[in-house]
């Protein structure tokens, strides 16, 4: 069951999980959590989670490690991660480019770090840290941001300054480049060109809303429109080899068909982009 050959895979959701799990309406080569809605639960719920592992291939999406935070890492949180890893076989473990913590206090949303040398030098050590911990590197994700934080160099040289201090992998959000693109007047494609795309390892696609003729939101609640496609095709093409790709959809959940209908669309664009294809097992 846990060889597909295809491209795409789902966030999996306690919303669709029966039907997922016993229909056959959603069919995807790989499942994404996020870590800390699944660590330490039980009953029913670890009951189901276990079928989707023994199912496809798991890849966790981290919420809260928070690694642009200025206090130490929490070990014991790595810890809990590294088990859950090893428990579930979970092949790619990723994080975002963003701090949500400080002074212990959970900020719950994902708040944009300077784009300063003295920020990457600190965050690149944190990464090796988590690195050396997890024994497996990492994937760090471009997130969106609504407002540049004190900062003294682009941010294309400020990402790619950390994967390489850090010996890390790259989550690149196309939706996300696109959000910024768009709310900061840069050119999204030209943002891509100039990323260290040996690096990226997975891809996150995703939906935004659009609240103002000059800002857009990225919700991960609505379909992908088709300017995130076709920088989705731009950037694929880029790639010199495959990477499994990722359709988010945290909220306003649709019919599973509707979801079905953008997965293959992604993967149709990945078949024509890779001529080989790769299992993602």
């Amino acid at each position: 069951m846990k060889n597909r050959i295809k491209h795409t895979g789902i966030g999996f959701r306690k919303d669709f999980a029966e039907e997922f799990l016993e229909g056959t309406k959603l069919t995807t080569s790989f499942v994404e959590v996020a870590p800390e809605n699944w660590m330490g639960i039980g009953g029913y719920w670890k009951k189901v989670f276990k079928k989707v592992a023994e199912k496809y291939p798991v890849y966790a999406h981290g919420l809260s490690l928070s690694i642009g935070s200025p206090e130490e890492l929490d070990f014991v949180f790595l810890k809990n991660i590294k088990e859950f890893l090893h428990e579930y076989n979970i092949g790619i473990y990723s994080e975002h480019l963003s701090y949500s913590k400080c002074e212990n206090a959970h900020l719950y949303d994902l708040l944009p770090i300077p784009f300063r040398w003295d920020a990457v030098q600190h965050i690149s050590q944190r990464i090796k840290t988590v690195q050396d911990i997890l024994e497996r590197k990492i994937a760090i994700e471009i997130v969106s941001y609504y407002t540049p934080v004190a900062a003294e160099m682009s941010e294309v040289e400020f990402i790619s300054s950390i994967v390489k201090e850090a010996d890390c992998n790259l989550l690149l959000d196309v939706n996300n480049v696109y959000v910024n693109g768009f709310n900061h007047n840069y050119n999204a494609e030209e943002f891509i060109s100039q990323l260290p795309l040996d690096k990226v390892e997975y891809i996150h696609m995703a939906g935004h809303e659009q609240v103002a003729p000059d800002l857009i939101i990225d919700t991960h609640g609505e379909p992908i429109i088709d300017p995130v496609y076709q920088l989705f095709e731009y950037t694929v093409e880029k790639l010199s080899s495959p990477v499994p790709v990722l359709l988010e959809r945290d909220f306003n959940i649709p019919e599973l068909h509707e979801l079905q209908y953008e997965l293959n669309k992604l993967d149709t664009i990945c078949k024509k982009a890779w001529t080989h294809e790769k299992l993602f097992a």
